[in-house]
């Protein structure tokens, strides 16, 4: 059992880092082997659904919490009027 299996199916933000970099990633927490966790989010693309899932091993992580913030969609830009002729 790892050490956020608590957290499994439900919406996470997790920090951890590469090198000297810090990252953030946010999804859903669909595994956690007891060596790394594994996270994932579906968007759309071009009209077609795609999903991404990412590895995190336990050595890189900082932190990982539940959050409630949905994932952002573009906005939709509505059509402009049409122009009539009177």
């Amino acid at each position: 059992m790892g050490r956020y299996s608590a957290l499994v199916g439900k919406r996470v933000e997790a920090r951890y880092r590469t090198a000297d970099i810090y990252l953030s990633a946010v999804g859903t927490l669909v595994s956690d082997s007891g060596k790394s966790i594994f996270l994932e989010d579906r968007f759309s693309l071009g009209g077609r659904e795609k999903t991404m899932r990412v590895e995190i091993p336990y050595q890189f992580v900082i932190r990982v919490s539940e959050t409630h913030a949905e994932p952002s969609r573009p906005a939709q830009v509505p059509a402009p009027p049409s122009k009539k002729k009177h």
